[in-house]
């Protein structure tokens, strides 16, 4: 083939490929990157499916882990995201809204699952066939058990779990009961997030697992059925969930429901795409992916600062609640 029938063929091939939509696709694509918490990886692979079919020219991104973590991806290490979700409502106010100086992220937060509390095993589990919804606090503390749990510090199930455990002693009017259970979870055993420590489980590298109801039901474990007094499930509950306490390097945290809470970054150049996924994500498909994974819903949604939120936002969700 001389140069001329190359040159010829080459383009004549470039054609093909463009009609064929790769490159014009490729050139057109936009990426949504979402920082999210660990456990909300398995329902937004779902909701990010469905999104992109929706969107094709759509790219989303995820990236999972910690929420405190994630927040000061965003906060202190710079890092790009346009939406924000967490494992614990009160993360986004506390490091994304300014005041005193710092830079505001964000000014808005959408509550739109809930959850709880739990410890999961399996029947490979030490006393597995003995730990009961009564007996669990006294099985757990037993001598040899091995308990996985994630970083207070960094991720609202350590310190959900530490509240919990806070409050199950007076629950049970069982003194010392957190620091028993607490002795068997040392840091050898602790992961930024709790889902890291799923396959520790799995192989019976460890006997119980911290984590929220919601991974129970998507991984079929067994898991402990916790008073809802004590598991941070039930909004009715939030005076009495605040007498549990965990001490943090980010200070004291008293207990809360637990509610989901997503936002978009102030300074997010893809404003108008990350409202539509949030719009997916509270609509009927995304509620419905949500409940299938295990969580709890709203409907509507609650926001704080609704009047700061996209407008298109608006008609999705009611006010906060006040406390």
């Amino acid at each position: 083939m001389n140069r001329g029938h190359g040159l010829i063929f080459a383009l004549v091939a470039a054609l093909a490929v463009t009609a064929g939509g790769a490159p014009s696709r490729a050139a057109d694509e936009t990426t949504l990157t979402i920082f999210a918490a660990g456990t909300l990886a398995v329902p937004f692979k779902h909701v990010d499916q469905l999104f992109e079919q929706e969107y094709p020219n759509v790219v989303v991104q995820p990236q999972f882990g910690g929420s405190v973590k994630m927040a000061k991806h965003i906060t202190e290490l710079h890092q790009d995201a346009d939406i924000l979700a967490v494992a614990d409502y009160t993360v986004i106010p506390k490091y994304m809204f300014g005041g005193d100086g710092k830079t505001s992220y964000a000014d808005w937060y959408v509550g739109f699952a809930r959850n709880a509390i739990t410890f999961v095993y399996t029947d490979k589990s030490k006393f597995a066939n003995a730990v009961t919804p009564r007996n669990w606090y006294h099985v757990l503390a037993r001598k040899g058990v091995e308990i996985g749990r994630s970083n207070p510090d960094t991720d609202p199930s350590g310190y959900q779990t530490v509240q919990m455990l806070s409050l199950a002693e007076k629950y049970y009017s069982s003194p010392g009961l957190a620091e028993k259970i607490l002795a068997n979870a040392p840091l050898a055993n602790m992961r930024d997030t709790e889902t890291a420590l799923i396959a520790a489980l799995q192989l019976s590298q460890i006997d119980y697992l911290a984590i929220y109801r919601s991974d129970a039901l998507q991984h079929h474990f067994k898991f402990i059925n916790l008073p809802a007094k004590i598991n941070l499930s039930d909004p009715a509950y939030a005076l009495a969930y605040a007498g549990g306490v965990a001490h943090t390097k980010n200070g004291d945290l008293t207990g809360k429901p637990i509610v989901y809470a997503i936002t978009i970054i102030a300074n997010s150049p893809k404003k108008d795409l990350a409202e539509k996924y949030i719009a997916f994500l509270l609509g009927p498909a995304g509620q419905k992916i949500l409940r299938k994974s295990g969580f709890g819903t709203f409907s509507p949604a609650y926001a704080m600062n609704p009047d700061k939120a996209p407008a298109g936002l608006r008609s999705l969700v009611k006010p906060w609640p006040a406390s």
